[in-house]
């Protein structure tokens, strides 16, 4: 037995910790040293000192077990060794071959801590479960453990890892890491957290590039990474997800580190063990761990206990013994036995190199302190529960049996000496914070853990992970963070476009379409710009669109203008010219009234178009199409009038018909009228119905939003059209059948042609209006009402105008004027 660690007590507690790689053969008392040849686990030597550090306070404490004290006894475990038992049998019964039958009568072991190997602890709780001793896990926790009909003697006491997803997830949108590889064990332990990393990761839009479910057969699983080699050397997924427990994730590292390609980012949920990561992340290693481990708050005055440690002060601790020969050279070569004479004095563990012994708790010897407490709780809450139950006379209590702590372990709950609640029912435990541990690699394998984050699932959304980025040493030759994207972001101006067959991750960047854009990157939609706004050519950005209309200060505003102004004042002179001769014949013929209401609609034909130009008002906008409407109507009527007038005189061939009391009574002139008012008739019905308003067209012109009066109700709009229309080849179809009559002052053909110029622009301003947009539409319209008014100025009047200003020997014809005697004289 002397291969164990042990400090007496009234009661005390076991614990099985895995101090050498392979084990040690704690029955051999042959004096050979077999197990000097395996190797000591330094680092795991804090197990021990963790639990007395907690002996040794719980026995300090005046409030905890009076008149009781714990000690301890500390074995090595063998995982995977045939012998593994042995310790377990050794110290319960005293014979590992009888385990029926207890040699040790005296034992005062109360309770068992196991651990860190979920399957070492489930061996032994396989024992311990039989004699109902309890069993508190430090490890990390353990679903296989979690079954109560299976180890109903069994407590863990590190916390659930049901953050654990949300934990990584965070970590992977800090990185923008959407592409990632998942490996986990075809066990219990690595099978569960697949369904909750999946719902985290739907949820925050990320992707699995590979997922990789590990056998737990050596052979099949060699096979199984074999196969997948090429997607996963191809893939662009540089993070890797790796969850399971030490054991498992050693094997697989080994085979990662073999078989796959340098840059890997390795996201770990355990922090290995020392011998592990030295081997496997040595400088330069091709991958990079981020290792999520449980946080928890330092225990004041163990570094102190730590370094006032010797072999003198715990005589009875094996481990420490052999912790301290191998440290420091103890031993004479000449003897076998351990001579501290030879040590150097005020040896500390303080002087060992941290790459090989930390002075800073662990978190596995952090939970064997909360395991020290918790039994010392239990046992100290029995201890009042047998008192009160006591019978007056009896004044010595009986030290509980490992059964009965049962009951007040599973309800126990107290706060540690640091302050954090302990809770041993799974139900109740409260969430884990993680703090996240990153690996500085050195020269010679020596090595650095750096706590670089830290995520409490307890802080407010969106502040849960704390990282600093700049902490984090990456692989060798880089200070880039990897990426790990199965597409590349879309920026400024392009939308994603999903790949067929592809996770959401993998997409193209389409560009926005017109007038649309996308501000940001990696978004799903492009958005519309408001009508009053338009894309810029990067896609980027909605610009102000500017004003567009046609305005008197430009230069086509300007010259459509001076031409409606320039010839409405030249119809003002013809019509001076024709008021200043009214008592020629040349005026006086095809009625002299009508040429002066033709040349007055003509003015405000003119006229109007300036209401098409300028910034359009509500006012304008219905002046419009009024005005042009009622002054074509008459213009259009009187011409109308004109040609009649000219058929009427022309076709007198009997005296006392009705046509000369036509011609006399002035009944052409009625035309004007007739015809204006259902005009003006059609207008009543437009502005009624539905009138012209100030619209804006922002799609016919790249930045500009072009503001224009609407025609309200196009059915009016034409209707009003086609009525000039109508009127005006009337006026066409009379003239041209008068066009052969005597030509000495008829105006017949002039009629004709100046109705064909009319028709021939409005046929024509049609389909190019229908064609235009904006300032052109408007332009078109101005100059087919100039054009079409003008076309009627000049082909009516200007050869009249001829003739009284450049010829007016012509005015008054003797052979005109005798010839109508002879008509007249013949007729009367």
């Amino acid at each position: 037995m002397k291969h164990r660690a042990h400090m007496n007590g009234d009661v005390l507690i076991a614990g099985f910790f895995p101090l050498y790689t392979l084990g040690t053969d704690s029955s051999n008392t042959d004096g050979s040293r077999k197990e000097d040849s395996n190797p000591f686990i330094f680092k795991n030597y804090q197990f021990v000192l963790a639990l007395a550090f907690a002996i040794e306070e719980i026995n300090k404490n005046s409030h905890l077990l009076h008149n009781l004290t714990l000690g301890f006894d500390i074995y090595d475990v063998q995982f995977g060794h045939w012998l593994a038992f042995k310790n377990h049998f050794t110290c319960l019964f005293g014979k590992y071959k009888s385990p029926n039958y207890s040699c040790m009568r005296d034992s005062k072991s109360i309770a068992v801590i196991t651990g860190p190997s979920g399957l070492t602890s489930s061996e032994i709780g396989t024992l311990l479960s039989l004699y109902r001793y309890p069993q508190l896990t430090f490890g990390p926790f353990d679903h296989t453990l979690n079954d109560h009909n299976k180890f109903p003697a069994l407590y863990q006491m590190a916390p659930k890892d049901t953050s654990m997803a949300p934990a990584i997830v965070s970590l992977l949108l800090h990185f923008n890491w959407n592409w990632v590889g998942i490996f986990t064990l075809e066990a219990e332990n690595g099978l569960w957290i697949l369904p909750e990393l999946k719902v985290e990761m739907a949820k925050s839009r990320l992707c699995i590039a590979f997922e990789l479910v590990i056998p737990t057969h050596a052979f099949s699983y060699t096979l199984k990474i074999m196969s997948l080699y090429n997607q996963i050397n191809k893939s662009s997924a540089n993070v890797l997800i790796i969850y399971g427990d030490d054991e498992s994730l050693l094997d697989l590292m080994k085979c990662v580190e073999q078989v796959f390609i340098k840059g890997k980012v390795c996201i770990l949920n355990s922090q290995w063990e020392l011998t592990i990561r030295k081997k496997y992340f040595l400088l330069g290693s091709v991958h990079v761990p981020l290792i999520f481990s449980h946080h928890h708050p330092a225990i004041s005055g163990f570094a102190d206990f730590v370094k006032a440690v010797s072999p003198s002060k715990y005589p009875e601790d094996f481990f420490l013994a052999r912790l301290w020969f191998l440290s420091f050279n103890c031993s004479n070569s000449e003897s076998d036995c351990v001579t501290w004479e030879n040590c150097p004095r005020n040896a500390s563990l303080d002087w060992l190199p941290r790459h090989n012994y930390d002075l800073t708790m662990s978190g596995d010897s952090y939970n064997i302190h909360n395991a020290v407490y918790a039994v010392a709780q239990a046992l100290h809450e029995t201890l009042l529960y047998q008192t009160e139950q006591q019978t007056m006379g009896n004044q010595k209590g009986t030290v509980p049996s490992p059964a009965q702590l049962h009951a007040f372990l599973k309800n126990n709950q107290f706060h540690n000496p640091a302050g954090d609640p302990i809770i041993l029912d799974e139900k109740r435990k409260l969430e884990a914070e993680y703090d996240i541990v990153n690996i500085w690699n050195f020269p010679e394998g020596l090595q650095l853990e750096v706590i670089v984050g830290k995520f409490s699932p307890r802080a407010l959304h969106g502040h849960q992970l704390s990282l600093s980025e700049d902490m984090v040493q990456w692989a060798v030759g880089t200070t880039e963070t990897p990426h790990s994207v199965c597409s590349e972001s879309c920026g400024p101006g392009y939308r994603k476009s999903p790949q067929e067959e592809e996770a959401f991750c993998c997409f193209d960047c389409t560009p926005c379409t017109e007038n649309e854009i996308a501000n940001g990157t990696d978004v799903e939609q492009c958005m519309k710009c408001p009508d009053h706004q338009y894309a810029n050519t990067q896609r980027n950005q909605c610009l102000l669109r500017a004003a567009s209309f046609l305005a008197y200060g430009e230069p086509l505003g300007m010259a459509l203008a001076c031409m409606a102004l320039s010839l409405s004042t030249l119809t003002a002179v013809v019509l001076g010219v024709f008021v200043k001769h009214h008592n020629t014949p040349i005026v006086r013929a095809n009625n002299q009234a009508l040429s002066y209401i033709l040349l007055i609609s003509l003015i405000f034909c003119f006229l109007c178009s300036l209401l098409f130009i300028g910034r359009p008002n509500s006012v304008t906008c219905i002046l419009q199409q009024t005005i042009f409407g009622v002054s074509f109507t008459v213009a259009v009527s009187a011409v109308l009038a004109k040609t009649v007038t000219v058929v009427l005189a022309f076709k007198i061939t009997s005296p006392g018909r009705r046509m000369r009391w036509l011609l006399v009574s002035g009944a052409p002139n009625i035309i004007i009228p007739i015809c204006t008012l259902i005009q003006v008739i059609l207008c009543a019905i437009w502005l009624v119905s539905s009138p012209p308003f100030i619209d804006t067209d922002p799609h016919s012109e790249h930045g500009l939003i072009i503001i224009q009066c609407n025609k309200g109700s196009l059915t009016a709009f034409y209707c009003v059209l086609g009525y000039l229309v109508f009127l005006a080849l009337a006026s066409f179809t009379v003239a041209f059948l008068a066009r052969n009559l005597p030509d000495t002052f008829n105006e017949a053909k002039f009629l004709t042609f100046s109705m064909l110029v009319f028709c021939s622009v409005w046929l024509t301003f049609l389909p190019v209006y229908h064609s235009a947009k904006g300032k052109v539409m408007i332009s078109m319209e101005v100059f087919s009402i100039l054009a079409s008014s003008a076309g009627l100025l000049c082909c009516i009047f200007t050869p009249k105008c001829y003739v009284i200003l450049l010829s007016p020997n012509k005015i008054f014809l003797h052979g005109y004027r005798d010839k109508k005697h002879r008509i007249r004289t013949k007729h009367f």
